[in-house]
């Protein structure tokens, strides 16, 4: 018997990545999942069909959540294919090192508005399109896929840290607005995680993006992985996680 049994959950960015495990993780726990991907569709028809073997339902839905319109007639279609959807996982996500990590005075507005489209916009959208939908189910719950970064405010890293903290005010609002819905609304803040956007982030700071060569000074011996994080997403949406509300786990190791 799984921790999700019964569930449908919604998870962007899901064809790769922490989005990836969070699928891949929730169907092993008994959930069907929809997957939206922003361009990748064979990565994205791949993990559907990881999910299908697992013996879950899962439909694929391309969407860029930085347009309203768009992630409003995704989730739509989403409630229809699966007779509804309790779990959300904002997760679909732009780092930094997609626009060379400019300092705050160096930086364009073309550059704020791609990534605070994916990081604020696109979970902002997502909730004002799927919440009210959510208050059906006797629970819900909706993931924020943040950032350390959003603790941290380091240099360089503004026109990502920025959108995260703002993903993280939303969240700390939203669970306080609809906990007498019996919803649930938490955030996960990864540190280094061993994936694209990982990799792509340390070949700027080091000029090298081997993620083994960092293990032996990353905590406990080794860089985090997306399976780490999808560990934690499911736990906040089991019964484990009922009474946790309002609240933002840190995965970095310490």
């Amino acid at each position: 018997m799984g921790k999700l049994d019964g569930r449908s959950a919604l998870v962007t960015g899901g064809s790769r990545g922490i989005g990836r495990a969070i699928v891949l993780r929730c169907a092993q726990e008994g959930a069907d999942v929809a997957i939206n991907y922003a361009s990748n569709e064979d990565a994205a028809r791949e993990v559907s069909e990881e999910v299908a073997k697992l013996g879950r339902k899962a439909e694929i839905y391309q969407a860029d959540v930085s347009d309203q319109a768009t992630c409003e007639q995704m989730c739509e279609k989403a409630i229809d294919d699966f007779s509804g959807i309790d779990i959300l996982v904002n997760n679909a996500g732009i780092g930094s090192s997609a626009v060379n990590r400019p300092t705050i005075s160096e930086s364009t507005i073309a550059q704020w508005q791609l990534l605070l489209g994916a990081n604020l916009w696109g979970p902002i959208h997502m909730c004002r399109a799927l919440v009210p939908h959510m208050r059906e189910a006797e629970r819900s719950d909706v993931i924020m896929i943040s950032s350390v970064a959003a603790q941290s405010m380091g240099a360089r890293m503004g026109t990502y840290s920025v959108g995260k903290a703002g993903m993280e005010a939303l969240a700390h609002t939203l669970a306080q607005e609809e906990r007498s819905n019996g919803m649930r609304v938490n955030i996960v803040a990864p540190g280094l995680v061993d994936t694209d956007m990982g990799r792509k982030l340390i070949s700027l700071l080091t000029g090298n993006d081997d993620m083994r060569l960092r293990d032996a000074d990353a905590p406990f011996g080794f860089v985090c992985t997306p399976d780490d994080i999808a560990a934690s997403v499911v736990h906040l949406c089991s019964e484990d996680g009922r009474y946790i509300t309002n609240q933002r786990i840190t995965v970095s190791g310490g």
